[in-house]
């Protein structure tokens, strides 16, 4: 049976090997390639087209729908692909709100979900039934909150002001970042806007009036910009630190040279080449990167399409060990085989850091996942 891709009920069929479709391993995916979250979604997509015909070794069908970034239509698609296409696993949802929408689908069917959103509430606590069938690919905000505020301090700044979505991506980076803060840094403004704002002149207005030395902007994709155009538009000189959810090539198109400088956390892949020689993620970050770029072009690479292709390196270990139980895909047994699996994965590398998956902690990344990254000359770069 070849391997097809289902977008939007249009059936891409590729040119690939013909199986036995006895054990064919089927994997639906909900992302985002229109509506407001299309330049992160857009970025999956690409990357999930870059997915071998196989998992574990055995034949596998992917079936990707576009939810339009829209939560409902998000916990829609879940549904068919529970109830209709009967996958073993789910990759998705691109944004929190859809991935938190959708826990009830997974506790009901009992499907393991892979998000490819950042939040940790996503898999955060694990005492919820309904959690511990999620686990995702992004980093935590705590890791990467650690790590801007590592690198403020080593700045020598004592003052930063805050400006985030308001809904739970910045909800989440508020609650991490201030933690990380602790006593070191001193917030001195705390603001909040709409992804489709057209203006916050008032915010900004707000956290320049608050004399900060650096101001973290916390939201994800082209949306992000608009605070920081408006700073520089308002006269604001200090350091402007965004969230690893800006890494969109629509961010550096938007932004233009009004983002020029800016301070990043993210993951190793997206700077793959410039990475230390001794980094433990660089040979397969680069690899990724040779094989993405071969097909998109040169300097496209961004964090979305790593966890992408990481989900899919996931679940090729996952879905290996699963069947090793001998239970058969399409069936219960073998997607709580599978949700084991996962929940067990150890010392695997990804384009973005090494995963060790537990029962207490079902994304599994550590300091390895992440590095400061820098806007140069219109492209992501390393920074340290």
């Amino acid at each position: 049976m070849s391997l097809a891709f289902l977008r939007c009920a249009c059936v891409v069929a590729l040119a690939v090997p013909v199986f036995s479709a006895q054990a064919e391993v089927v994997i639906g995916v909900d992302v985002s390639t229109t509506g407001p979250a299309a330049a992160i979604g857009i970025q999956t997509n690409n990357a999930i087209r870059l997915w071998p015909a196989t998992l574990g070794g055995e034949p596998a069908r992917y079936v990707v729908l576009d939810d339009g970034t829209d939560v409902s239509r998000a916990v829609k698609n879940m549904r068919k692909l529970t109830s209709e296409d009967k996958v073993d696993a789910i990759v998705g949802p691109n944004t929190t709100a859809a991935a938190l929408a959708g826990l009830d689908v997974l506790a009901e069917t009992k499907t393991p979900m892979i998000a490819l959103a950042a939040s940790s509430v996503i898999v955060e606590p694990l005492s919820d039934p309904k959690r511990a069938w999620a686990f995702k690919m992004p980093q935590n905000d705590s890791l990467m909150a650690t790590a801007l505020v590592e690198d403020m301090k080593k700045k020598g700044l004592k003052n930063v002001a805050f400006i985030g979505f308001a809904d739970s991506y910045g909800d989440s980076w508020w609650k991490e970042f201030s933690a990380a803060a602790g006593s070191d840094l001193k917030i001195v403004a705390q603001e909040r806007f709409q992804r489709t704002d057209a203006s916050v002149v008032g915010q900004v207005l707000k956290v320049i009036a608050a004399k900060p030395d650096a101001v973290l902007i916390a939201g994800a994709g082209t949306p992000s910009a608009l605070p920081q155009k408006t700073l520089l538009e308002r006269g604001y000189t200090g350091a402007v630190y965004q969230t690893h959810g800006i890494g969109t090539l629509e961010f550096l198109q938007v932004g233009g040279a009004d983002v020029e400088g800016t301070l990043f956390p993210t993951g190793p892949g997206v700077v793959a080449r410039e990475l230390p020689d001794d980094n433990p993620v660089k040979k397969v970050a680069v690899a990724f990167a040779d094989k993405y770029e071969a097909q998109y072009g040169k300097h496209t690479l961004t964090q979305f399409a790593g966890d992408a292709y990481g989900a899919w390196m996931l679940l090729d270990s996952a879905v290996a060990r699963a069947l090793k139980t001998g239970a058969k895909p399409g069936t219960p047994e073998f997607r709580a085989a599978l949700r084991d699996a996962l929940e067990h994965t150890r010392d695997l590398i990804v384009p973005n850091g090494v995963l060790n998956i537990s029962k207490d902690d079902h994304q599994g990344f550590d300091e390895r996942a992440r590095v400061m990254g820098i806007v140069k000359n219109g492209r992501f770069s390393y920074a340290q």
